[in-house]
């Protein structure tokens, strides 16, 4: 399989980007339907973490499956890839909101794990104004051509490659640095993990998820033609931990 999944400009309709969805697939469904969102022209990237804490996590294997809808895969998912092999604590597990998981049969546990390990780590889209990553977390490597080279380098070693996947779905070290370098060879690169109480912008990583989840928090999209948000966002560069 590869890790990076990439797509070509679309032509007949848009491209939107969602930050993390945590189980609250009715209101994203709601979002879009109220977004004008058209599934025959439309296309909608996730950040990842589809599951855990919110009310239909269940669904995630039906969003999956949908042709416009495109995941990379989060460090939830990352969670509940790892938890029918024994490599996750049921109870760490349940606590970050696995509970859903813990409970279901093992078939199903099965399902959801083989489902997730099949999401790209990355995605790249093509647009008018360049090319857009996708992550969850954050792009490890100086530039976005090291990073997608090296997690599809069948040489590299085990240790390096589990070090490259914790930083691409774990990791917080630019936001909490307030890093504005950026990504030099993207036109943007657009992440969620870090629940924001509104989007954020560091150099060219754009930060989505203000947690549609929690109290208080709601889904953001983020036009990929445009870089623009909806909700527009209200002060680009002023961001506060959720």
């Amino acid at each position: 399989m590869t890790f990076v999944k990439h797509f070509e400009r679309n032509t007949s309709g848009r491209d939107f980007a969602v930050g993390d969805i945590h189980g609250c697939f009715k209101l994203l469904r709601t979002d879009l339907d109220n977004m004008g969102f058209d599934p025959s022209r439309d296309r909608l990237f996730s950040v990842g973490d589809l599951v855990d804490r919110g009310p239909d996590s269940e669904l995630a294997l039906e969003w999956i499956d949908e042709p416009w809808f495109h995941a990379v895969r989060g460090n939830h998912e990352d969670m509940a890839i790892r938890y029918p092999s024994g490599n996750m604590d049921a109870a760490n597990y349940a606590a970050n909101g696995g509970a859903w998981n813990v409970g279901n049969p093992r078939h199903l546990q099965l399902a959801f794990s083989c489902a997730f390990d099949a999401l790209p780590v990355a995605i790249e889209v093509e647009t008018e104004g360049g090319l857009i990553g996708i992550l969850h977390a954050d792009c490890p490597f100086p530039t976005w051509r090291d990073f997608t080279v090296s997690l599809d380098d069948a040489n590299m070693s085990n240790k390096m490659r589990k070090a490259v996947f914790e930083a691409a779905l774990w990791s917080r070290e630019r936001i909490q640095d307030e890093d504005v370098s950026g990504v030099p060879d993207l036109r943007a690169l657009i992440v969620g993990h870090t629940p924001l109480k509104s989007p954020a912008v560091l150099g060219n990583v754009h930060y989505i998820d203000t947690g549609a989840v929690f109290r208080g928090g709601y889904f953001t999209f983020i036009n990929l033609a445009t870089l623009e948000t909806v909700p527009a966002m209200q002060k680009k560069l002023e961001w506060e931990a959720a």
